[in-house]
């Protein structure tokens, strides 16, 4: 390890003024200056933190990071980043390309890491390819990325900055929710790469950057190696986006100091790349850094987890079954219960990941869990936390509100009143957007609809809204319509289709006859508690089952899909379904199919 023996052990740890007035990195000296100017009590504080982490009064961030489960690999020394890291306020990034119009639960890992860093003062910054995207990372594919048009692209790009925004409020807020010193300076910035890739040229990036990329080690990436030995073969801009990626990172080591990159695991070679790239252009930019400088300015890489369903597989849009943090494609409710069901044998994993919540209190926790399991408590708090970081805290709150609502009285009963009280909120709500949603402009309508028909698409467990949630006279909530029409003898595997319960109608017609499917019995309470409705079997003599026959309150359809995924189903009139310019899964085909038998009489 080469870098280890350059380390100055004769001082505990430079001076962040001695640090700024170094003769190196002009412009990222400027950037890190004028934020400092700004927060002039920052030096006192990380000098004290770091002089902390020295005498063992306190973890170092890479402890902390690796502690918490984040860290798998790391491009470089392990002990040259702890130094690093305690003795300079550092800049590191997560870069994600907008692909989809929403990030998914496997982004969460490297972007939770960076939060911690931004938690304790480092400057964190969250990079949106909307660059990169257009050329399309190989990481992780065995098959090439599919062009998308312009609009789309755009419509990703806007979407995805907006949530990253959101994303950032909600952990200033939960920071401050669960008491991290709120006097810690701290540094964050969101930024595009496609601001500095469209202005490069490529004679520009081949003269500098492309002279110290070597085709040996791009050649044996993993990536490369795999599509190359099936025979598929990979486009050459597909196979030169390290180079593209490893510009991003000179690009902020150069303006925004950013010397750490943090990804999944199947980002390790890019960021070897990165690592490398940045270490040729300084030689080329900056010949004249005094040598003694190095170690504090060296460049690492930090890898997370990968985060598997039980069966090992990636979660991920391109595996098929994305767990969408935007709430249009995957309401609180849905998200909530999502996590809801996470096993026992993840549950402690997943706090530790996902929540700002401190070990000490996890493991609190974890012992109340393991009084009571059936309680879930753990689950419930997992469920609360992850959702007040992707929706915000009245969205957990909503969402937790109406779990109790609907399960109050366990899995074998349905509260009445709950059902009552959620088509009450739920008209009320409808009364506001008929007037609200209009005032949506063009853009902001055709937005909504791309992100509901890509979740309806993509998303392998569709969400109870994935296609009628709100349209153009439909509001955000956790019940669908559904056309009167659409109930008959023999319809219960498209009613569940068409409530986002499952995928297809095959696949209700097995979970039927598996003794899966769920719905509520009207008038089945008993006398001493009459509000407390029955849960049975969808009877397994579908063809004569008729959804009509469990209509509660003449309007509404209770359905379940196993122990917990509950969707409430308000149930219209054919002519108030299309007057409210509504739809549902299979509903065309219902029509069409319809038509076709009017036309044979």
């Amino acid at each position: 390890m080469p870098l280890l023996t350059h380390l100055p052990r004769s001082r505990p740890y430079v001076c962040r003024r001695c640090f700024l007035n170094r003769p190196i990195i002009p412009l990222a000296r400027r950037s890190i200056a004028k934020w400092a100017a700004q927060h002039p009590e920052a030096d006192a504080q990380w000098e004290e933190q770091s002089m902390m982490i020295q005498t063992g009064a306190r973890p170092s961030m890479l402890n902390i990071l690796e502690g918490r489960g984040f860290v798998k690999d790391i491009a470089g020394p392990r002990e040259a980043l702890d130094w690093l890291l305690t003795r300079k306020r550092i800049g590191a990034y997560v870069g994600v390309d907008p692909t989809a119009p929403s990030l998914h639960v496997g982004h969460l890992l490297p972007m939770m890491a960076l939060f911690w860093m931004y938690m304790y003062g480092y400057h964190t910054v969250l990079l949106l390819g909307g660059g990169t995207v257009q050329i399309g990372d190989p990481s992780g594919r065995t098959t090439d990325r599919a062009r998308q048009e312009y609009d789309v692209r755009a419509m990703n790009v806007q979407n995805m900055q907006q949530q990253l925004q959101g994303l950032w409020t909600h952990v200033k807020a939960l920071g401050i929710k669960h008491d991290y010193p709120i006097e810690t300076s701290r540094s964050k910035a969101l930024l595009n790469n496609a601001s500095w890739l469209k202005d490069l040229s490529a004679i520009e990036l081949m003269r500098d950057l492309g002279s110290g990329m070597r085709l040996g080690p791009m050649l044996a990436r993993d990536s490369v190696r795999l599509r190359m030995e099936s025979g598929e073969g990979m486009p050459f801009s597909e196979f030169s986006y390290p180079l593209f990626q490893a510009y991003d990172w000179w690009s902020m080591y150069s303006t925004q100091g950013v010397q750490l990159q943090l990804g999944g695991s199947d980002q390790y070679g890019n960021l070897c790349a990165g690592m490398d790239a940045v270490n040729h252009m300084r030689k080329i930019h900056r010949a004249d850094e005094p040598a003694e400088q190095g170690p504090l300015l060296a460049t690492f890489g930090l890898t997370t987890p990968l985060l598997t369903t039980s069966s090992g597989e990636k979660f991920g849009k391109s595996a098929g079954n994305a767990v969408w943090l935007d709430k249009d494609m995957l309401n609180s409710f849905d998200l909530y219960q999502y996590f809801l069901r996470t096993p026992d044998s993840d549950v402690a994993r997943y706090l530790k990941l996902f929540t700002f919540l401190p070990l000490q209190q996890i493991d609190l926790v974890m012992g109340r869990h393991a009084q009571d399991e059936s309680k879930r408590v753990a689950q419930h708090l997992l469920a609360k936390e992850i959702v007040e970081l992707a929706h915000g805290a009245a969205y957990a709150k909503k969402a937790e509100t109406a779990h109790k609502e609907a399960f109050s009285q366990g899995t074998s009963t349905f509260s009445l009143s709950a059902l009552r009280h959620s088509l009450s909120v739920f008209k009320n709500a409808e009364a506001i957007a008929k007037g609200a949603v209009e005032e949506k402009s063009e853009g902001e309508q055709r937005l909504l609809a791309y992100k509901q028909a890509y979740a309806g698409s993509t998303t392998a467990q569709p969400t109870a809204n994935s296609s009628n949630e709100p349209s153009k006279h439909n509001p955000p909530s956790d019940i669908v319509t559904l056309p009167l029409s659409l109930l008959n003898a023999g319809s219960f595997p498209g009613v569940l289709y068409a409530a986002g319960l499952v995928p297809t109608k095959s696949e209700g017609r097995r979970l039927i006859l598996k003794n899966g499917a769920y719905v509520v019995v009207p008038n089945s309470g008993s006398v001493e508690n009459p509000g407390s409705l029955a849960w049975t079997h969808i009877p397994q003599a579908i063809a004569t089952a008729d959804p009509k026959s469990y209509l509660v309150d003449y309007d509404a359809l209770i359905l379940r899909s196993g122990k917990t995924k509950i969707q409430i189903c308000r149930v219209v009139k054919e002519e108030q379904f299309e007057a409210e310019g509504l739809t549902c899964p299979g509903w065309d085909e219902f029509k069409a199919k319809r038509q076709d038998v009017e036309r044979q009489r």
